[in-house]
């Protein structure tokens, strides 16, 4: 295989999505998101941080003690990112279940103990004419960080999303326009 710098991919910027669950998904890297769709705002610059973990179980055979296979007993694939813009749809999934209520200009955020609260979850990841488009159908908020109020910093508010898996055990959907994944060697010219 011939090394292509013009593959070499930054993530330049991006957004994080959420809408409720069996929102209408899209499914390309570039097209309009649903109306239910809400833009979480503003992510640090530390990004969004893609995590797969496995477990497998190690089968032994009698004769020398070997392992003579492996079974993956579980898997998780998860997002985190800390949202630094303090508005209705990160208070509500920072406080899972917890809505905001406003009345002549004054809002109120009744914390309750957190329970299931599943929706689906978008992120666009973009670098110059590159798009890569991740869509979560089923996913929850699964960790929260602590939340520091100091003068010198924003309010953050750290996410981690749980991706569940669909009836055919799809946990989510990658998309993009970049030829590079395509096997093209010219890929998308990315710019700054």
């Amino acid at each position: 295989m011939a090394l292509n710098a013009n593959a070499v991919r930054v993530a330049i910027t991006g957004a994080a999505y959420v809408a409720p669950p069996k929102s209408k998904l899209p499914n390309d890297s570039t097209g309009d998101w649903d109306a239910a769709f809400v833009d979480i705002g503003w992510i640090s610059d530390d990004g969004i941080t893609e995590a797969n973990s496995t477990d497998a179980s190690e089968i032994k055979g009698w004769q020398g003690g070997q392992t003579v296979r492996k079974v993956i007993s579980s898997s998780e694939m998860t997002f985190q990112f800390t949202a630094i813009e303090t508005n209705k749809a990160v208070l509500e999934l920072y406080h899972k279940g917890s809505k905001v209520t406003t009345t002549s200009g004054k809002s109120v955020l009744a914390i309750k103990a957190p329970g299931t609260d599943r929706r689906s979850f978008g992120f666009d990841v973009i670098d110059g004419n590159s798009h890569i488009r991740i869509v979560v159908p089923d996913g929850e908020v699964t960790e929260t960080g602590d939340i520091t109020y100091k003068g010198d910093e924003a309010i953050a508010y750290e996410l981690t999303i749980t991706a569940y898996p669909g009836p055919d055990g799809t946990v989510a959907y990658k998309y993009s326009d970049d030829a590079a994944w395509g096997g093209s060697s010219g890929g998308g010219t990315p710019t700054t």
